[in-house]
């Protein structure tokens, strides 16, 4: 009863003593603060990835069983987790409500906004504390640094192999399914990926000259 009372009042009476952020409840308190500690007690026994919470370490499971709950019932997309398939939803019902003030370009999420915005400025808050690279956002930033942890998260079902990003597993996933989607409009070949196809594409470009 105490805890909705304070979801209603927005009391908040546990706070961090690192970085003064309060919360409602405990149980959210404790969590925050294997911010600070770096405890991450929760490991997936698959590729022993450690997480600070039990819902992320569930949702990180779906990487490997492929498991996708969340269905669009307009275009039958399947997504693993709730917040990629809301995201997703805004994209047929064409509501984009934040502008860019510098092209004009409208976004459904004032955080997508934001990011483009970086385009123009050429912000990259997120730093590499390794090699001193700097990216636009944190998930790139993440994806970075497996370079230098030699992280692999990504495994094939079919052969075993493993990658480290999700869009290179997509790519060499082709090689078991056969998928070619990008074409050359020249002669017609078809290749698993878009760098295969500009190779390509230079072979056309050196017998035309």
């Amino acid at each position: 009863m105490k805890e909705r009372h304070r979801t209603q009042t927005g009391e908040k009476p546990y706070s961090c003593k690192k970085c003064d952020k309060s919360f409602c409840f405990n149980a959210a308190y404790r969590v925050h603060l294997r911010s600070h500690t770096g405890e991450r007690p929760y490991s997936c026994e698959t590729c022993g990835k450690t997480f600070t919470r039990s819902d992320r370490l569930s949702l990180h499971m779906r990487t490997h069983t492929g498991e996708k709950p969340y269905l669009c019932n307009t275009c039958g997309n399947r997504f693993t987790d709730p917040s990629a398939f809301r995201r997703h939803t805004t994209i047929h019902t064409d509501e984009k409500l934040h502008a860019c003030d510098k092209c004009g370009k409208s976004f459904t999420h004032v955080n997508k906004l934001l990011f483009h915005m970086r385009t123009h400025t050429g912000e990259k808050p997120y730093l590499c504390n390794l090699c001193g690279n700097s990216f636009i956002d944190k998930s790139n930033l993440k994806r970075h640094f497996r370079i230098h942890t030699g992280e692999k998260p990504y495994s094939c079902k079919v052969c075993g192999k493993e990658v480290a990003h999700s869009t290179t597993l997509k790519v060499h996933m082709r090689i078991h399914t056969g998928e070619r989607p990008f074409v050359c409009s020249t002669c017609g070949n078809r290749f698993i990926n878009s760098s295969n196809l500009k190779l390509h594409m230079k072979a056309h470009t050196t017998s035309e000259s």
